[in-house]
């Protein structure tokens, strides 16, 4: 007998409502502020045509500099996981096609928390199908299996307890107007964070040209820098438009909480010709 597996396996982690593969997933993240709210609910949907059955866990996460994501096993310096103090229900769900059901993760040992902030990534991992099929042979060779499994996906869920008074602050360096590369213009800049809490939030860029004339030239929603990272790199792609003149005016990054719209940060980029 012979054993043919092939297995191709992808894990993507999605920065309210969102989708990998046929999964829908609403909200996009739980933040327990404090503890008065106990329990949260995540609304899940099946928007494929085949019946999908998902195993739930957390998974610990580092995010890197550049905005990658690692999972780890220990906490780094200054970084707490949320998920010994969280609990959900159910762990595995099956949702056949347009079939909608809720999971709900609730707060526990409150009494243990400290001042601070405790992040866990919930996942959601699509439990694969597995084909046999049976080859019959002219020959006296013992019968051959072929095993595949389809691919397997996943979304990662961020859950974060935020406890006592929030101390953070948000800056922004290092802009940088790279020119057009292959007709694309492309800014690049760091996020800066300091303080107990991760930020979470939108930043928009806006061009302002010598005439005053202002025009959005990128925005980018659920951008965040999770504790306990300092700094974050981003290069972001603007907007090509003929309207838009990126030898002169001045480019302005505007970084806002998307709860209450709240300014983390501005910077200014004068552009200049060459």
């Amino acid at each position: 007998m012979r054993l043919l597996v092939t297995v191709i396996f992808s894990i993507i982690f999605f920065v309210n409502s969102f989708a990998q593969g046929d999964l829908m997933i609403f909200p996009k993240r739980l933040v327990f502020e404090g503890t008065q709210k106990r329990a949260q609910t995540l609304y899940l949907s099946n928007n494929g045509k085949d019946i999908e059955t998902y195993r739930i866990s957390y998974l610990e996460i580092r995010m890197g500099s550049n905005g990658q994501f690692e999972t780890i096993e220990e906490p780094d310096p200054g970084q707490r996981f949320a998920s010994p103090y969280l609990r959900f229900y159910p762990r595995t769900v099956t949702l056949a096609p347009n079939e909608a059901q809720v999971v709900k993760v609730q707060l526990t040992k409150t009494n243990e928390l400290q001042p601070g902030e405790y992040r866990s990534h919930l996942y959601f991992r699509a439990v694969p199908k597995t084909k046999r099929e049976k080859k019959n042979k002219e020959t006296n060779d013992a019968q051959e299996f072929d095993i595949s499994l389809t691919p397997v996906y996943g979304i990662s869920i961020a859950n974060i307890i935020k406890i006592g008074k929030p101390e953070v602050d948000v800056s922004l360096s290092d802009l940088n107007f790279e020119g057009l590369q292959d007709s694309i213009p492309i800014i690049s800049m760091n996020f800066n964070r300091q303080g107990n809490y991760s930020v979470y939030g939108d930043f928009r860029i806006q061009h302002t040209s010598k005439e005053g004339k202002e025009t959005e030239v990128a925005v980018m929603k659920g951008f965040a820098v999770y504790l306990p990272s300092a700094t974050r790199k981003v290069r972001v792609e603007l907007n090509n438009s003929k309207e838009v003149d990126y030898s002169s005016g001045i480019l302005k990054v505007t970084y806002t909480s998307q709860a209450d719209e709240h300014i983390y940060a501005t910077a200014v980029l004068n552009l200049k010709n060459p």
